[in-house]
């Protein structure tokens, strides 16, 4: 079996070193379990049964070289799949990913409805390694909380697709507003720059049109989650972590999103939310979680391998 990794699908200026360890190491680990694994660093294409890149394609597309190689290795039907490396779900436990640089690896899609994610069948020791080596453990469900947190993700971002987030702030707001009258704090997006430059706008449009919503000044989620009752999110991974907290979760795409057998949809039991397996949601998606080393010596690949 070949597989291609492309080099230059990571931007050339100011390449991380993180990224382009995921693309050497994955073609290492390739040849280690007697595969065929190519490091490629031009812009063509190259005839495989895996292409492998890291990150993926925002569906309005970009006209930067690296995003159009990224977009041509996606659209190649002569490759059997794309594999590719995206963020890492639990990522909240470890500071800048370290030292393992676990990261989540697919098929020909990064949403939990495009894409293939290797968790057909779940082996718990995966969790257990996880769980170990990045010091998390499930707590108890929060009962106590007062506040309602929503947690936003980047406007225009890749999850969001065409919604506007602004939109879906106050739709989602009015929605909430139906069935609870508890307190509503909006965590804007910390790395959304453009969204945070429009927060005296967003807060007086809330103040104008919502009752008893706040916008967060915290600068970290643990702070947002003190007293917090329940967390609303739209489709990313900014809910993993309150659900292995205890935090009951309300999310609004579901068909996208990792947490969706963990998380309501229904916001009338917003006030009295159910509790769900959280075990075996950590289970399934500890599956297409990877480390460096088990990229390096073939581990991640064997894994893989079987759903090529």
């Amino acid at each position: 079996m070949k597989v291609v990794s492309y080099y230059n699908v990571v931007p050339f200026k100011n390449k991380s070193q993180e990224k382009i360890n995921i693309l050497t190491k994955f073609v290492t680990g390739v040849n280690a379990a007697g595969d065929i694994g190519v490091l490629h660093q031009g812009n063509d294409l190259v005839n495989a049964d895996v292409g492998f890149i890291q990150g993926w394609q925002h569906e309005s597309g970009k006209n930067a070289t690296h995003l159009q190689l990224r977009q041509r290795v996606i659209d190649c039907t002569a490759n059997t799949h794309v594999c590719t490396a995206d963020a890492n779900l639990f990522l909240y436990a470890s500071h800048h990913n370290l030292p393992h640089h676990y990261l989540r690896y697919s098929f020909n899609g990064v949403f939990r409805n495009t894409g293939n994610y290797f968790d057909n069948n779940v082996d718990p020791l995966r969790w257990q390694q996880i769980s170990n080596d990045c010091d998390i453990t499930i707590e108890n469900t929060k009962k106590n909380g007062v506040h309602i947190l929503i947690c936003a993700q980047r406007n225009k971002g890749w999850a969001m697709g065409a919604l506007e987030l602004n939109d879906w702030i106050f739709t989602t707001c009015q929605e909430i507003r139906k069935y609870s009258n508890r307190p509503i704090v909006i965590r804007l997006h910390p790395g959304d720059r453009q969204t945070q430059a429009q927060r005296p706008q967003i807060a007086l449009r809330i103040k104008m049109q919502l009752h008893n919503v706040t916008l967060s000044t915290q600068t970290s989620l643990d702070e947002d989650l003190k007293n917090c009752h329940a967390v609303v999110n739209h489709n990313s991974s900014s809910i993993v972590g309150p659900l292995i907290k205890g935090f009951s979760a309300f999310i609004t795409d579901p068909a996208k999103s990792q947490c969706a057998e963990v998380a309501h949809t229904d916001f009338s039991l917003i006030d009295n939310p159910n509790e769900f397996d959280r075990l075996a949601w950590l289970e399934r998606i500890s599956m297409f979680h990877w480390k460096f080393s088990e990229l390096e010596d073939g581990a991640a690949w064997r894994h893989i391998r079987q759903y090529v």
